[in-house]
Protein backbone atom coordinates (compact mmCIF):
# COMPACT_ATOMS: atom_id res chain seq x y z
CA UNK A 1 0.00 0.00 0.00
CA UNK A 2 1.29 3.46 -0.82
CA UNK A 3 1.74 6.78 1.00
CA UNK A 4 -0.60 9.63 0.11
CA UNK A 5 0.59 13.10 -0.20
CA UNK A 6 -2.81 13.72 2.26
CA UNK A 7 -1.19 11.32 4.37
CA UNK A 8 2.13 12.87 4.93
CA UNK A 9 0.59 16.49 5.23
CA UNK A 10 -1.72 15.23 7.95
CA UNK A 11 1.48 13.30 9.91
CA UNK A 12 3.42 16.43 9.48
CA UNK A 13 1.04 18.76 10.27
CA UNK A 14 -0.05 16.48 13.52
CA UNK A 15 3.12 16.42 15.15
CA UNK A 16 5.27 19.59 13.98
CA UNK A 17 2.21 22.01 13.96
CA UNK A 18 3.89 23.91 10.37
CA UNK A 19 3.26 27.60 9.61
CA UNK A 20 4.06 26.24 5.85
CA UNK A 21 3.85 23.11 4.25
CA UNK A 22 4.28 22.21 0.79
CA UNK A 23 4.05 17.92 -0.24
CA UNK A 24 4.65 16.87 -3.90
CA UNK A 25 4.07 13.29 -5.02
CA UNK A 26 7.47 12.97 -7.06
CA UNK A 27 6.59 9.49 -7.99
CA UNK A 28 3.59 9.84 -10.03
CA UNK A 29 1.07 8.95 -8.13
CA UNK A 30 2.81 5.53 -6.29
CA UNK A 31 3.23 7.12 -2.96
CA UNK A 32 6.86 6.22 -2.78
CA UNK A 33 8.33 9.78 -3.58
CA UNK A 34 8.09 13.12 -2.15
CA UNK A 35 9.54 16.18 -2.23
CA UNK A 36 8.78 18.56 1.49
CA UNK A 37 9.22 22.13 2.66
CA UNK A 38 8.19 22.46 6.19
CA UNK A 39 8.48 25.85 8.43
CA UNK A 40 8.10 24.96 12.30
CA UNK A 41 8.81 26.38 15.31
CA UNK A 42 10.12 23.07 16.24
CA UNK A 43 13.11 23.64 14.24
CA UNK A 44 14.52 26.88 16.26
CA UNK A 45 17.90 26.01 17.57
CA UNK A 46 18.38 22.53 15.51
CA UNK A 47 20.94 22.45 13.27
CA UNK A 48 20.31 21.12 9.68
CA UNK A 49 20.52 17.64 10.17
CA UNK A 50 18.64 17.34 13.33
CA UNK A 51 15.83 18.97 11.81
CA UNK A 52 15.54 16.02 9.00
CA UNK A 53 15.92 13.59 11.52
CA UNK A 54 12.69 15.82 13.13
CA UNK A 55 10.54 14.91 9.85
CA UNK A 56 11.82 11.93 9.54
CA UNK A 57 10.59 10.78 13.27
CA UNK A 58 7.06 12.74 12.59
CA UNK A 59 7.14 10.04 9.62
CA UNK A 60 7.84 6.85 11.02
CA UNK A 61 5.41 4.93 9.88
CA UNK A 62 5.13 6.41 5.89
CA UNK A 63 8.67 5.87 5.76
CA UNK A 64 8.70 1.87 6.20
CA UNK A 65 6.32 3.04 2.55
CA UNK A 66 8.56 5.72 0.82
CA UNK A 67 11.02 4.95 -1.26
CA UNK A 68 12.64 8.47 -1.30
CA UNK A 69 12.33 11.45 0.77
CA UNK A 70 13.62 15.03 -0.29
CA UNK A 71 13.52 17.68 2.59
CA UNK A 72 13.85 20.65 -0.16
CA UNK A 73 13.39 23.15 3.11
CA UNK A 74 13.48 22.91 6.71
CA UNK A 75 13.18 26.56 8.16
CA UNK A 76 11.99 28.06 11.27
CA UNK A 77 9.37 30.83 10.41
CA UNK A 78 12.10 33.39 10.77
CA UNK A 79 14.20 31.79 8.55
CA UNK A 80 11.21 31.66 6.18
CA UNK A 81 10.20 35.17 6.75
CA UNK A 82 13.68 36.16 5.51
CA UNK A 83 13.36 34.34 2.48
CA UNK A 84 10.08 35.68 1.59
CA UNK A 85 10.96 38.90 1.97
CA UNK A 86 14.72 38.28 -0.50
CA UNK A 87 12.95 37.62 -3.35
CA UNK A 88 10.08 40.01 -2.87
CA UNK A 89 13.15 42.70 -2.98
CA UNK A 90 14.77 40.43 -5.78
CA UNK A 91 10.77 40.85 -7.61
CA UNK A 92 11.09 44.27 -6.98
CA UNK A 93 14.30 45.41 -8.42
Amino acid sequence: MGVTKEGVESSLTSKLNPSHLEVIDTSGGCGASFAIEIVTDQFEGKRLLERHRIVNAALQEEMKHIHALSIKKALTPEQWKQQQEAKKSQLAA
